[in-house]
């Protein structure tokens, strides 16, 4: 069995870090406490705050920039865990997870291909102008 790392910022990761230290240096602990402990630890391991490379593939922990091709607006966004990523306040961009109907479109995908979304107005097709590491 494979369990799948989940990306998350060097400032998000030690939010985490943090409270999993501040938890487990109280005396006594809530079941609530407790089962929040089990959840970090889990976490944790199989959290990767490891750079990603620049080679333009979109993927979790990329700053990516779409242009939909209907009407040419442009969106920046990171890919990655919405909750998790929220740890970290020095995001200026909005944050969606690989499973959104944008972020299963363009994952795995490489600047300058096309990808289709489904959208509430119905499908758009957008192509991807970057995608860099989160620095």
């Amino acid at each position: 069995m494979t369990t799948e790392s989940v990306w998350l910022t060097t400032a998000a990761l030690q939010r985490l870090r943090d409270e999993l230290a501040d938890l487990t240096a109280r005396a006594e602990l809530t079941d609530v406490q407790r089962a929040r402990v089990a959840e970090l630890k889990a976490l944790l391991a199989t959290a990767n705050a490891a750079s990603k490379p620049d080679d333009g593939l979109v993927e979790p922990g990329m700053r990516v920039t779409v242009r939909f091709d209907d009407d040419g607006t442009v969106a920046e966004f990171v890919l990655g865990s919405r909750s998790l990523l929220g740890l970290d306040q020095s995001l200026d961009v909005a944050v969606y997870s690989p499973e959104s109907p944008l972020g299963a479109a363009i994952d795995g995908k490489y600047v300058g291909d096309s990808a289709t979304v489904a959208a509430p107005v119905g499908d758009r097709t957008l192509t991807i102008v970057a995608a860099t590491p989160v620095a």
